[in-house]
C-alpha cells in the first residue's frame, strides 16, 4: 500500500507542461514556419526566372524559324543587334492577314515587327501598355554566311557571373542572361 501512494503522490504533482516547455515549443512552431515561408519565397522567386528563360529560348526559337522560313537572300535584312531597344513602327502590310501577297522584304520588315513586339511585351497589353515580355529583353542576330546566331537578353533578378557570351547584346552586367541559338540556314 505504500508504493501505491508513492506513485499516486509523483502522478498528482505532475499536473501539465511547464512555461519552459510551451516556449520551446512554440520556437520550434515559428522556426518551421518562416522555414516554411522562406522556402516559398525562393520557389517563386525561382519560378519567375525559370519563366523568363523558358520565354526567352522561345522567341530566339521563334526568329530562328522566321528566317527559315524567308528566303536566304533576306539573311542580311535581319541582322541587328538593337532589337528591344525602341518598337519599330507597324508595317504598312499586315503579312498575317490571309491572302495578303507579301513580297520577301515586307515578310521581313513584319518578322522584325512581330519579334520586336513580343521581345518588349507589346504582344500582351494592359490599358494600352507592354505588360508581357521577358525584363529588359533585348535581341540580336548575328549573319556569318548561312549560320546565324540569335541572341536574346534580359535582366535576372540576381547577380550572378557574366559570362558574356555576347557582349554586344543587351546592357552587360552581373544581372544580364542569355540565351544564344545557332542555326544554319539553307
Amino acid at each position: 500500500m505504500n508504493k501505491v501512494s508513492y506513485k499516486t503522490k509523483l502522478f498528482t504533482k505532475q499536473q501539465g507542461m511547464t512555461f519552459i516547455e510551451v516556449i520551446i515549443a512554440l520556437v520550434i512552431i515559428v522556426i518551421g514556419i518562416l522555414g516554411a515561408v522562406a522556402l516559398q519565397a525562393t520557389a517563386k522567386k525561382s519560378s519567375f526566372d525559370a519563366m523568363q528563360r523558358s520565354l526567352a529560348s522561345s522567341l530566339a526559337q521563334d526568329m530562328i524559324a522566321r528566317l527559315r522560313a524567308n528566303n536566304v537572300a533576306n539573311l542580311v535584312d535581319y541582322a541587328r543587334d538593337d532589337y528591344g531597344v525602341a518598337l519599330n513602327v507597324p508595317p504598312v502590310v499586315d503579312c498575317n492577314v490571309a491572302n495578303a501577297p507579301c513580297s520577301a522584304s515586307q515578310i521581313v520588315i513584319h518578322d522584325i515587327y512581330e519579334w520586336e513586339r513580343a521581345l518588349v511585351g507589346g504582344d500582351v497589353t494592359d490599358n494600352g501598355n507592354a505588360a508581357g515580355g521577358i525584363v529588359d529583353g533585348r535581341g540580336c542576330i548575328f549573319r556569318n554566311g548561312n549560320a546565324m546566331t540569335v541572341v536574346v537578353s534580359w535582366q535576372g533578378r540576381d547577380a550572378i557571373s557574366d559570362n558574356a557570351n555576347n557582349e554586344r547584346c543587351g546592357a552587360a552586367g552581373s544581372k544580364r542572361r542569355q540565351v544564344v541559338v545557332q542555326a544554319f540556314i539553307i
